[in-house]
């Protein structure tokens, strides 16, 4: 079974094809995926890499964790599954519904003084 590793701490000018030359000094890379804004574009420091073997994925993990790249200190360990996002809750930006309450100049239900 293939294990799915978090890298962060990256310089946000790694390239996907650097975290798979990075992985790869310790075995097959299956897949790197690099975690970009989605806005701008711009790199957010982090991603992740896929290694079918198990052995060479805990291999990379120990050896990587804490070392320099590009100036910066990488995290590495075993990526957790994705939590769902909730789709309530939270103002993203819209202004909710809700009455019109309050002396609005004698429109609506408001309280008169």
């Amino acid at each position: 079974m293939s294990k799915r590793i978090y890298v962060g701490g990256l310089p946000f000018s790694t390239t996907e094809a650097e975290m798979n030359t990075l992985f790869a000094t310790y075995g097959a890379v299956t897949s790197a995926k690099l975690i970009t804004d989605r806005e701008s574009g711009q790199s957010r420091g982090f991603g992740f890499i896929e290694m079918p073997n198990d052995a060479e994925a805990a291999t990379a993990m120990e050896k990587l964790n804490g070392s320099d790249f590009g100036g910066r200190k990488l995290t590495i360990n075993e990526a957790r599954p994705m939590e769902a996002r909730s789709s309530g809750g939270g103002d993203r930006g819209g202004r909710g519904g809700g009455g019109r309450g309050g002396d609005r100049g004698g429109y609506g239900g408001g309280n008169k003084w």
